[in-house]
């Protein structure tokens, strides 16, 4: 069994060394499962050190020249070679004992993918509360947080991976794909919970309230149609870090 982490990184010199850190630790699970593993950094058109410094974390760089998360994904898998994939997020920090569950549901043999809660890194009052309402939808009605993903690596390239016509919740686009391949395949998608991912808070201190609910609204009025227009999800491009 082959196990590939793949990351997509967009401008992240500033906590992509401590995340590969922690993953790095976090694979040391499938170490000890007698798996294969390797870790991929895609680096996102980045303009700072990103990809050095991932270099130098021994991580293997690909690259996606044009700015967006599910191009950096798609790019990442195309490298590689794992039986099942698992997608984090630059700014997020996987533990040891979440692999070992990722690791648990694998060998059970009735998953083809799963994902897990979430907690913050840091104090947000609004943005405790969005994960805690998040985190009850997720676990409700199986959604998949795209901050982790971990999916049969077939069962990825039989829906066509991340829709490139998305620059935003294309995550959820995946999850409807891999809910039709377990009905077909008759084996479910899983919600881990006993480790949640942590991830940063930091967008809930550089955007405001009014800002995600401005762009919630123009999603909501416009039918979906923002989410695949790159200017109007600034939240995920314009850079803030």
């Amino acid at each position: 069994m082959k196990v590939s982490v793949i990351i997509p990184a967009y401008n992240e010199e500033r906590l992509i060394g401590q995340t590969l850190e922690q993953v790095r630790g976090a694979m040391s699970a499938f170490d000890h499962a007698g798996w294969m593993s390797e870790l991929i950094v895609c680096d996102n058109n980045s303009t700072d050190r990103t990809a050095e410094l991932a270099r130098q974390a021994g991580a293997s760089v690909v690259f996606e020249p044009i700015n967006q998360i599910a191009r950096a994904r798609n790019s990442g898998a195309a490298a590689a070679s794992g039986d099942w994939f698992i997608f984090v997020d630059a700014d997020s920090q996987p533990s040891l004992g979440l692999f070992q569950e990722v690791i648990d549901s694998i060998q059970c043999g009735r998953c083809v993918a799963g994902g897990s809660t979430i907690r913050l890194d840091n104090e947000s009052p609004v943005g405790s509360r969005c994960i805690r309402v998040w985190n009850w939808l997720s676990r409700s009605f199986g959604l998949l947080a795209g901050s982790f993903i971990f999916c049969e690596a077939a069962a990825f390239r039989k829906i066509g991976g991340f829709n490139q016509e998305l620059f935003a919740s294309e995550e959820l686009d995946l999850t409807r794909g891999l809910k039709r391949v377990a009905r077909q395949t008759r084996k479910k998608l899983v919600i881990l919970h006993r480790n949640p991912l942590v991830t940063s808070a930091r967008k809930f201190h550089l955007y405001t309230f009014r800002e995600y609910m401005s762009f919630l609204t123009r999603t909501l009025l416009s039918g979906g149609r923002t989410l695949k227009n790159r200017a109007s999800c600034d939240h995920w491009y314009d850079g803030r870090r």
